[in-house]
């Protein structure tokens, strides 16, 4: 017999394996496609989710890692199509198909791609309806895992999932700004770059902020001018981080005048928050948005739309577009949420709207919600009802007992500072012992902010017992002398100017101590060297908000200013003139820092904001400086015209002291250059301006210094005052009286320089 040979005997052995085997091959990829691409194009083609879940139910033992995230993406997709009325998130979260779509997904995560594993995080955290998820948990640990490989744009998605929830100060936000700060060198992509700076700017150094800053800068011009959305993210991070950069701010609000159109009610609301919050004016961006919110008012007949519209429009409608405002929120008002009644509310303090119909309403609706406002909420209803002086012993008994029981339970600083600060608001404002020993608990830990808080809230204290108890009890200067010692200290570890102005930075200087105050400026002086082009402005507006005069500290400012200002924003010069106008101070260089100043502005005359040119000119003329191209380009009718359509949009109390500005700027003018040639219409304005002057005469008919008699400790001048304004609770020393100038209302300039002109 003819031997088999030996490969066929081993091709026969494979052939036998091969067929034992074969029907298990057979059974296992049966089921599952040769490619995921035609049950994706079958789900693309889904159009509601219903369809999606009925996919998903016929297909769960087959569904890839791919396909689960696809299912994720339509089902998300459908959501953004709707509007806000029909979208239908809880209906879809409760579906019993999005119960196995998720158990898919946290079976096979691991599996997921990066692009995947983040996606599938972002979209489950819009459907999740707990606060602790365990699939997002799940998620977020492994994309912590796979943090390092993930590039520049995965890592924006993956920090803004952190963001949404509130983890800006989490280890993992920190490992996010760490990997930005290595990379920061060769990141090209100011869209997501963008993004992580909003993300991480809580917790970053004052010098990452500057390079952050500066990369921006640097990649600006790469971004389409039509992206408005970077341009958003950008002012929102200069906002977090409290820097009012102006060469940043004027590129971003360039885009959004460019694109003015196609911004909706949310995109304008926004950006005239960061600007208000950011103290930036931006008179053309202002009157675009006006003209286009205008327009909307027909067009939202919702509560929700029309409040948004409210708080956006009212502070810069003018007086037809507001009554329109009001008369229709009054319609509206019973329909309101707590949440809704203290936007109009707050929006009601910026309109300095003292309409009582309206603030009975919204007050109404307060009330009923009072119990469920948060702290912070708490105090900007006491703000601005004290401001409205709205006055009701039950609302203000059950607000202060609100505020007095999240007192007793606080134990954050900035929390306390604020509670007690919103108390010394009310009505009889003085604290019990649980709420002195809460303060003195927290001491060790505030900051100056939270220390000068604490120091206005004890002088309005000590203020209320002194004018209705006649008395000042020891408790109370007890605690001032500790807030001193604290204030103290906390100057004294100052090791550099960078980490006191990240403190100082947030205080109002005009309400700070003056023990506090005199050692803040020492400490300023002791790190006089280091002010410089980038600091300059800020230490200037501390100055003059305090009102304190320090020469060492003026005298570096203007020496900052003549050395760098081609550094300096053109647009910041107001700010750095200011102190030295209203402390009347001059610098040893004296016409050469104002001279630098002034030719640093003159080609930009044209397109400042109105109002700053007003106080700019008027500041300079306070100092006995005359610059005679600034001052043409204010008294000209082109010019006056795009100022009055500017107080149009001001509270009134801004608009008359611009004009009051203005009218003693015209009378210096014409007093000190008649050589400018610049028309004199003072005269009409002595006889119309309403309550010029105060004067204060004793009892032989001798002026006595304005001040003490007047002012009450911690407390501001109000200035100027409004039309048939009563001035009381201020007390004259026996024998005085009182004598006001009034005769009238302000009058426009316009027609007195056409009349000049022609």
């Amino acid at each position: 017999m003819k031997k088999t040979p030996v490969f066929l005997d081993s091709l026969v052995t494979d052939m036998l394996r091969l067929r034992a085997i074969c029907p298990f091959s057979w059974r296992v990829f049966q089921f599952r496609p040769i490619s995921c691409e035609p049950l994706i194009i079958q789900m693309n083609k889904c159009t509601d989710e219903e369809q999606i879940f009925d996919f998903i139910e016929r297909n769960k033992a087959i569904l890839s890692e791919k396909q689960v995230g696809c299912a994720f993406d339509m089902l998300w997709k459908l959501q953004k199509q709707k509007t806000s009325l029909l979208k239908n998130i809880e209906d879809v979260r409760d579906h019993p198909q999005f119960l196995t779509l998720r158990n898919l997904a946290t079976n096979k995560f691991k599996l997921m791609n990066d692009d995947t594993l983040v996606n599938v995080l972002h979209i489950t955290q819009r459907f999740a309806g707990e606060s602790h998820d365990p699939l997002v948990e799940a998620l977020v640990t492994e994309a912590w895992k796979r943090l390092e490989r993930f590039d520049i744009k995965l890592l924006s998605e993956f920090s803004s999932c952190l963001a949404d929830q509130r983890l800006y100060f989490s280890p993992l936000m920190g490992k996010i700004a760490d990997i930005v700060h290595r990379n920061l060198e060769t990141t090209q992509d100011l869209s997501s770059l963008s993004v992580l700076m909003v993300n991480i700017s809580s917790l970053i150094s004052r010098h990452f902020q500057q390079q952050l800053v500066n990369k921006t800068e640097l990649l600006f011009d790469t971004i389409d001018s039509s992206e408005v959305n970077v341009a958003t993210r950008i002012t929102r991070f200069l906002r977090n981080i409290k820097y009012c950069y102006q060469p940043l701010l004027e590129k971003c609000n360039n885009i959004f005048l460019s694109n003015v159109d196609q911004l909706d009610l949310d995109s304008i609301s926004k950006i005239l928050r960061l600007y208000k919050l950011l103290h930036f004016n931006s008179f053309e961006f202002t009157m675009m948005a006006k003209k286009k919110l205008t327009e909307m008012i027909p067009l939202c007949n919702h509560p929700a739309s029309f409040v948004k519209l409210f708080v956006t429009l009212g502070p810069i409608a003018g007086p037809e577009e507001k009554k329109q405002l009001k008369s229709t929120l009054l319609l509206m008002s019973e329909d309101l949420t707590g949440e809704q009644a203290l936007a109009v509310l707050r929006a009601m303090e910026d309109m300095e709207s003292r309409n009582s119909h309206l603030i009975k309403r919204v007050t109404s609706v307060l009330h009923k919600h009072l119990d469920s406002y948060k702290p912070l909420e708490l105090l900007k209803i006491t703000q601005a009802l004290t401001f409205l002086r709205f006055q009701r012993k039950e609302f203000s008994a059950k607000l202060r007992e609100l505020l007095l029981s999240h007192l007793k339970i606080s134990f954050i600083p900035t929390e306390v500072s604020f509670l007690v600060y919103a108390i010394s608001l009310l009505p009889s404002p003085h604290l019990d012992e649980v709420g002195i020993s809460r303060i003195e608990a927290v001491l060790p830990q505030c900051d100056l902010n939270n220390l000068s808080s604490f120091a206005t809230s004890v002088l309005r204290w000590i203020q209320y017992d002194h004018m209705y108890l006649d008395s000042i009890t020891g408790k109370q200067l007890k605690l001032l002398q500790k807030l001193d010692h604290y204030g103290r200290q906390r100057l004294q570890h100052s090791n550099s100017l960078d980490l006191l102005w990240e403190e100082l930075k947030s205080v109002r200087g005009n309400t700070f101590p003056e023990s506090l105050l005199e050692e803040t400026i020492a400490t300023l002086q002791h790190f006089v060297d280091e002010i410089n082009y980038i600091n300059v402005v800020e230490i200037a507006s501390f100055i003059s908000n305090t009102d304190y005069l320090s020469t060492l500290l003026l005298d570096r400012i203007a020496s900052v200013a003549v050395q760098q200002i081609e550094k300096i924003h053109p647009f910041t010069i107001l700010a750095i003139i200011l102190p030295f106008s209203t402390l009347n101070y001059d610098p040893p260089q004296r016409d050469e820092f104002f001279g630098t100043c002034v030719q640093h502005l003159n080609s930009y005359l044209g397109i400042l904001d109105p109002l700053m040119l007003v106080y700019l000119g008027f500041s300079l003329a306070t100092l006995q400086y005359f610059p005679e191209d600034l001052l043409k380009s204010i008294f000209n009718i082109e010019f006056l015209s795009r100022l009055d359509s500017q107080l149009e949009i001001l509270s009134s109390s801004l608009s008359a002291r611009v004009q009051f500005h203005l009218m003693e700027l015209n009378r210096s003018i014409c007093l000190e250059c008649p050589e400018f040639q610049i028309p004199w219409f003072h005269d009409r304005f002595c006889q119309q301006y309403n309550k010029d002057f105060e004067c204060i005469l004793d009892k032989r008919k001798k002026p006595l210094p304005y001040g003490s008699h007047n002012t009450a400790l911690g407390q501001l001048p109000e200035m100027p005052w409004e039309p048939n304004t009563e001035i009381v609770g201020s007390r004259l020393p026996p024998g005085a009286e009182r004598f006001l100038n009034s005769n009238g209302t302000l009058w426009h300039c316009q027609q007195r320089m056409l009349e000049w002109t022609t």
